[in-house]
């Protein structure tokens, strides 16, 4: 099934939209990490974990959309969904003031 023309400046922008939001949340955790301590091996672990969780979550989400007949675009725009829950809570979880 060809994609519509109309789905790429929606997909593009909630790619780029993804882009920015990671560039955030990997400055606010080298800040973390450079800060040391007990919180910093804490995030260090968070992050390799969370990273094979969202991969297998954003995989499981485009496999359910294909199967279900939703097309190429339809999985690739909830994987991206997936991803960008996770950065988005991260994003917000190391923004928090302590």
């Amino acid at each position: 099934m060809a994609r519509r023309r109309t789905q790429f400046p929606a997909l593009a922008f909630d790619v780029a939209r993804l882009g920015a939001e990671a560039w955030m949340v990997m400055g606010l955790r080298w800040a973390k990490l450079a800060a040391g301590g007990p919180a910093a091996g804490l995030e260090a672990y968070r992050m390799v974990a969370e990273k094979s969780a969202a991969a297998l979550d954003a995989q499981l989400a485009a496999a359910t959309a294909l199967t279900t007949g939703a097309g190429q675009a339809a999985a690739g725009s909830k994987a991206l969904g997936r991803y960008r829950r996770r950065v988005r809570a991260n994003r917000r979880r190391l923004m928090r003031r302590k």
